[in-house]
């Protein structure tokens, strides 16, 4: 029979993160992961994408937002208790607005490949 498995978030390995966000990995399974992540006050992640992974999330705390789009002009806002999805091969980055409180997220990753793939800047207007 199968068991119900519970884990601890202080206890989860770390995964790949970016300047100001860590990311630790929940599950791992068949072209998933399940991944918790926390950004400091005023954080802006570097522009990245998440390779060949959809990425569906829901904010725990704070509230985040995340540039995307032709030179990087496109934003997507969500907050505390809000859903986002990010496409596969997105370029964009995080945003923490707040100076002053973190946020925590719980990230859902559909696909394959690197988790987070780093690069220069989104694509030109």
């Amino acid at each position: 029979m199968a068991k119900i498995e519970g884990l601890k978030k202080d206890s989860l390995p770390e995964a790949p993160g970016s300047p100001d966000i860590s990311r630790h990995l929940a599950f791992k399974g068949e072209g998933f992961l399940v991944v918790h992540a926390r950004t400091n006050p005023g954080a802006v992640s570097g522009w990245h994408h998440h390779g060949d992974y959809d990425v569906y999330g829901c904010v725990v705390s704070g509230a985040v937002s995340f540039e995307h789009g032709p030179d990087g002009k496109d934003a997507t806002s969500v907050g505390k208790g809000d859903f986002f999805r990010v496409p596969a091969r997105t370029v964009h980055r995080d945003v923490n607005p707040s100076g002053s409180e973190g946020q925590e997220v719980i990230l859902f990753l559909q696909g394959s490949g690197p988790m987070v793939v780093n690069v220069e800047g989104p694509d030109p207007a």
